[in-house]
């Protein structure tokens, strides 16, 4: 029987050029699956530190509270008075415009970052920003924040300043890659660094956009403009600020 004078695939010769094309992409597309499967196994890693992190966070703020209470009891037993140490982190919230305000008030608002009624933001404790609460007592709400609030702010309200936009905190990523260099790579690093007032509490509540709080269920209270003390919304409130966060958050 005569040959077919058709040619089969192995009479086909692939030319050189194409064989050198294949290869190139079967060598890219190898690295491709290293790279990914070294980034899935960094990934992990990564995981697993922040984990760690969070529970070790954890076990310091139970032991935190029971050392609070344990106190308490060693100076009841030896009917002594209980000092608690003098709180360091303060959450303050504008309730008040600022119609017929004079320049000092407004520029210390600005610089307090609390530009618009209901923005809240966390400061530091110390003798320059209590003078500045101190100017603006009249329009603004403080206490000190627990770590519940803390946590529900962030988690809830907390947005990054990245390049000077306003970022919804959805992952991370977000945090590490504006924080990482100050050891903050994740939310559980944030609220730790917040609540705890650490060595990089000024980066960490700068990168924290002001929040943007509702008015309260339920409204203020009838003479809001008054101080706390004398019924009203202004002013230290101290713990009580935990309440009123709950009812704008």
């Amino acid at each position: 029987m005569a040959r077919s004078s058709v040619p089969t695939h192995n009479d086909i010769a692939v030319p050189e050029s194409v064989l050198k094309k294949q290869k190139a992409h079967q060598k890219t597309t190898d690295s491709q699956a290293a790279d990914l499967k070294k980034k899935r196994e960094a990934n992990k890693q990564k995981r697993e530190t922040l984990f760690k992190r969070a529970e070790k966070y954890n076990q310091e703020y139970v032991k935190a509270q029971r050392d609070v209470i344990e106190a308490k009891r060693a100076a009841k037993k030896d009917n002594s008075l209980f000092v608690p140490a003098e709180n360091r982190l303060v959450f303050v919230v504008r309730i008040k415009g600022i119609n017929k305000i004079d320049p000092k008030k407004r520029k210390t608002l600005q610089l307090l970052r609390l530009l618009q009624i209901n923005n809240g933001i966390f400061i530091r404790l110390t003798k320059a920003t209590l003078e500045m609460l101190k100017i603006v007592e009249p329009f603004v709400a403080y206490g000190y924040p627990n770590l519940k609030t803390v946590r529900e702010l962030i988690y809830k309200r907390g947005y990054a300043k990245v390049n000077k936009q306003r970022i919804p905190i959805t992952t991370n990523d977000i945090i590490e890659g504006s924080l990482e260099k100050f050891g903050i790579s994740s939310v559980e690093d944030l609220i730790h660094e917040i609540y705890t007032v650490g060595p990089n509490f000024k980066q960490a509540s700068n990168f924290l956009w002001p929040f943007k709080l509702s008015s309260p269920t339920g409204g203020f209270r009838t003479r809001k403009f008054k101080h706390f003390i004398e019924g009203g919304d202004l002013g230290n409130r101290e713990e009580f600020i935990n309440q009123l966060v709950r009812q704008m958050n």
